[in-house]
C-alpha cells in the first residue's frame, strides 16, 4: 500500500495526465511541506544538477529545444519576453510626399510597418519620446520611390500586365536605404534592407506613382505587433505514454492507428505483432485511443510536468538562438531590477 502511494503522489508531482474527459493534475503542487517525505525547498544546487536545455533541431529561422527542470511560470516568461520584449527595428513614421496608387495612405503605412527590416537591433537606441526628427543613432530611414509606365514594346493583343506595363506590382525589394548623418561611417558593410525582397506592397497602373520615406525605429513588440521578432514562439511539454500491458495483433495495429506516424511500432516476436511506444514525442494527443473500448484502459496518456519543448520561429531579423540569449538577458535585467528593488526598500 505504502509503494502504491508513493506511485500515486510521484505520478501528481511529475505528470499531468489525460484523461478521457480532463486533465489530472494540472496544477504545482511541489512546494515546501506539500508532501510529506519530500524535499520540495527551492535548492540552488539541486536545480543546477536538474536544469539543462538541449538543442534539438537548429534550421534556417526556426529553433527546437528542449527546456528541463523548470516551472511553468519561468517556461511562460521565456514565452512572453521572446513575443514582446525583445527589440527589432520597423518602420514607424511614414512621409508621404505622392500616393496616387489606389492604396490609401494609411493602409500604405500599416503594410509598410508590418515588413520585417533586416538590422541589428543592438545597434541602435530607442527613440526619445517626442522627438520627431529622429538620428543616426536611433532611426534608419529608407525610401520607397516608383512610378508605373506603359511598355511600349508589348504586343498588341497582350492582355498580361507584366508585358503591358513597367513597375506595376511594388515590392519590398524597391525600399533602398538612405544614410542619415554618419550612418556610412559608422555602418561600412552594413546592408540595411527588408529580410525578404518580394514582399508586394502595392500594385500599380501607368501614370501612378508611390514616393514615401520612412523612418525605422527601435521598439518591442508589447507597444505594436510589427516589433515582434518572431512568427511564432511556442512551448509544450514532453508526451509520456505508457502501456499499461502488453497490446497484440489486431489490438496493436488499430492502438498504431489511434497515434501519429512513429509514435508506436509494431514489433514481431515469436510470430505475435506486440506494439510498443517507439517515439512519444511525436504525438499530438489526438486522444482517438479513447474512442476505443478495448484499448482506452490500456494505455496512459501523460506529459512530463518539467519538461518543455520550445519552438521558435524567427521572422529573419535575428537568428532564434540569438533571440533566446536576448530573451534570456532580458528575464536576467528584471531579476535584477526586482532584487534591486528589494534592496532599496527599508524594510518595516
Amino acid at each position: 500500500a505504502a509503494m502504491a502511494a508513493k506511485r500515486g503522489t510521484d505520478e501528481m508531482r511529475e505528470r499531468v495526465v489525460l484523461g478521457e474527459f480532463g486533465v489530472r493534475n494540472v496544477h504545482t503542487t511541489d512546494f515546501p511541506g506539500n508532501y510529506p517525505g519530500y524535499e520540495d525547498a527551492w535548492d540552488q544546487r539541486r536545480f543546477e544538477e536538474a536544469f539543462r536545455v538541449d538543442i534539438i533541431r537548429e534550421e534556417e529561422g526556426t529553433l527546437e529545444f528542449d527546456m528541463v527542470g523548470i516551472d511553468a511560470a519561468i517556461a511562460n516568461a521565456f514565452r512572453r519576453i521572446l513575443l514582446a520584449e525583445v527589440p527589432t527595428m520597423a518602420v514607424e513614421k511614414v512621409f508621404v510626399y505622392n500616393n496616387t496608387s489606389i492604396v490609401q495612405d494609411e493602409i500604405l503605412a500599416h503594410r509598410l510597418g508590418l515588413i520585417p527590416i533586416r538590422a541589428d537591433p543592438r545597434l541602435f537606441e530607442y527613440r526619445n519620446q517626442g522627438d520627431e526628427e529622429g538620428t543616426e543613432i536611433d532611426t534608419l530611414q529608407f525610401q520607397l520611390k516608383i512610378k508605373c509606365s506603359r511598355n511600349p514594346q508589348a504586343a498588341k493583343e497582350s492582355s498580361d500586365p507584366n508585358e503591358l506595363y513597367f513597375n506595376h506590382k511594388v515590392y519590398s525589394k524597391h525600399m533602398t536605404w538612405v544614410p542619415l548623418g554618419n550612418q556610412t561611417d559608422l555602418f561600412p558593410d552594413a546592408d540595411f534592407r527588408p529580410v525578404h525582397d518580394d514582399i508586394l506592397i502595392a500594385l500599380l497602373r501607368p501614370g501612378q506613382e508611390i514616393d514615401v520615406l520612412m523612418h525605422c525605429v527601435k521598439g518591442i513588440g508589447k507597444d505594436h505587433a510589427k516589433f515582434s521578432p518572431v512568427a511564432t514562439a511556442s512551448y509544450r511539454l514532453l508526451p509520456d505514454i505508457t502501456l499499461l500491458q502488453p497490446i497484440e495483433d489486431e489490438a496493436a495495429e488499430m492502438l498504431q492507428k489511434c497515434f501519429s506516424p512513429g509514435v508506436i511500432e509494431i514489433q514481431n516476436i515469436k510470430g505475435k505483432k506486440v506494439a510498443r511506444v517507439a517515439n512519444a514525442r511525436l504525438d499530438t494527443f489526438s486522444r482517438e485511443v479513447f474512442r476505443h473500448e478495448g484499448l482506452k484502459n490500456l494505455v496512459r496518456l501523460a506529459r512530463v510536468r518539467n519538461h518543455y519543448i520550445f519552438s521558435v520561429e524567427s521572422t529573419g531579423i535575428l537568428p532564434p538562438d540569438v533571440l533566446v540569449s536576448e530573451a534570456i538577458k532580458i528575464l536576467m535585467g528584471k531579476c535584477q531590477r526586482f532584487l534591486n528593488e528589494l534592496d532599496s526598500v527599508p524594510m518595516e
